[in-house]
């Protein structure tokens, strides 16, 4: 999880437009991070296992 710091700090309007980070909805991690669904890896899979997320199934051939 990333510190209360950071995701204050990436809240901010950055003073130059490429400064911004993309950060999980959920934890925070910028990292490995989903644009279509706004969060990272982690939180994707544990919530796409769950059900939490319409329309995700995990793959099986």
């Amino acid at each position: 999880m990333a510190r209360t710091a950071k995701i204050v700090k990436d809240q901010k309007k950055p003073k130059f437009k490429v400064r911004h980070r993309n950060r999980c909805r959920v934890c925070g991690r910028a990292r490995a991070y989903i644009r279509k669904f706004e969060m990272c890896r982690i939180c994707f899979r544990g919530m796409a296992l769950k059900g939490e997320i319409p329309g995700v199934t995990k793959a099986s051939w």
